[in-house]
């Protein structure tokens, strides 16, 4: 078991990282890759601190939902990080360079929640009925680790990798797309970068937030109502370079698009 001052450390670590935009080794190297419970803990002092410095939690992401991009990174298995107020990036808008670590581009469903979910045995039909509406989103992640080296501790540690979000401006009742079989398309630039569906998302968008819902109860920390959840990407993650554009459409959905300062 890692101590207390060990996990402290780390987290001093990610923090100065994210400051100066400088990396650090892999965490695994000092926690391993199979606890995932301190490298739950080291994401939860670190977002504690940002909350007691005035930023929100607004809703939960969900990570390496597809298995695409969970073999780009080696792992097998999602995990979730915290979104805060602080992170999203109005549709339209530029995320200044500096703020940005290794960024890459995921095309994701986010579901806003109308109700509270606190049934550790909650089932298909009450999460729809929790759901208030969807969005298209373009998650934009980052890593302060070098080079991307990450196993699944390095990028929970990180907070699943979150670096910032952008939300579409056409809310949607679930029963107006299809959820599993809408077709998603993200340009770069103009050009085509990354292309899937909703079934990429574990099956089903609906698949990675139940699976979200019962390891948050689980963690003593249920869903709420208003909260924002990425659900998770629908095709491969694509790298972004300092003034690249990212436009994204997803079927019934809409548009949705962010750029990069070119400085």
């Amino acid at each position: 078991m890692v101590n207390t001052s060990t996990l402290e450390s780390i987290a001093e670590q990610l923090r100065i990282a994210s400051l100066t935009g400088e990396f650090i080794s892999p965490i695994r190297d000092i926690i391993g890759v199979e606890d995932l419970a301190a490298a739950y803990q080291i994401q939860t002092q670190n977002i504690n601190l940002q909350v007691a410095k005035g930023a929100r939690i607004v809703g939960r992401k969900i990570g390496l939902t597809n298995k695409v991009i969970q073999k780009q990174l080696g792992v097998d298995q999602p995990d979730f990080g915290a979104l805060l107020d602080t992170m999203e990036v109005l549709n339209g808008n530029e995320i200044p360079w500096h703020e940005l670590h290794q960024p890459k581009a995921e095309a994701e469903i986010a579901f806003v929640l109308g109700k509270d979910i606190t049934n550790s045995t909650i089932t298909s039909h009450e999460l729809i009925s929790a759901i208030d509406y969807a969005l298209p989103c373009i998650e934009i992640v980052g890593s302060r680790v070098e080079n991307w080296n990450i196993k699944i501790t390095d990028t929970i540690a990180d907070n699943a990798s979150a670096s910032h979000y952008v939300l579409g401006h056409r809310p949607t009742k679930l029963s107006n797309f299809d959820m599993i079989k809408c077709k998603m398309k993200m340009t770069k630039n103009g050009t085509i970068a990354s292309e899937g569906s909703g079934a990429s998302c574990l099956g089903s968008p609906l698949n990675a937030t139940i699976w979200l819902a019962k390891t948050m109860i689980k963690n003593g920390t249920p869903l709420r109502a208003g909260d924002v959840i990425l659900t998770g990407a629908l095709g491969p993650m694509v790298t972004g370079e300092q003034g690249d554009h990212f436009e994204t459409e997803i079927e019934g959905l809409g548009s949705v698009s962010v750029s990069f300062g070119k400085e």
